[in-house]
């Protein structure tokens, strides 16, 4: 499953990430990917990956970096700043915005795997 996060610098992308990790069960830390662009992780039986590519300067840096292997059908990718490279369509995109207090999430299913996971929340 590919997960799109779109949303302004500290609007909460990977709050949202360790979020999903520490309802898994997840007790170790999570960090933004910001520097190492992948973190990965495995939790209650899933492989999770968590991409950063906002310092990505080029489209093929992705290619480059041998990430397309990361979707091997095997992953739940959580994606930041997904304009920044040529990757697969997502199954789910969540926007988040900031508000004057708080943040609103709007989350759209782009393929019948991610409607089947949004009809379940």
């Amino acid at each position: 499953m590919v997960i799109y996060l779109h949303g302004d610098l500290g609007a909460g992308k990977t709050c949202l990430v360790r979020g999903v990790l520490n309802s898994l069960g997840y007790k170790g830390r999570v960090k933004s990917p910001t520097y190492t662009l992948l973190e990965p992780y495995l939790v209650a039986n899933l492989n999770l990956r968590h991409f950063d590519l906002y310092r990505l300067q080029d489209k093929s840096e992705w290619d480059e970096a041998g990430f397309r292997d990361e979707f091997n059908g095997e992953n739940i990718l959580f994606i930041e700043w997904p304009e920044k490279a040529l990757i697969p369509p997502a199954d789910i995109e969540i926007y988040l915005d900031i508000l004057t207090r708080g943040r609103t999430a709007t989350l759209k299913s782009n393929t019948v795997i991610g409607r089947t996971c949004l009809n379940q929340l």
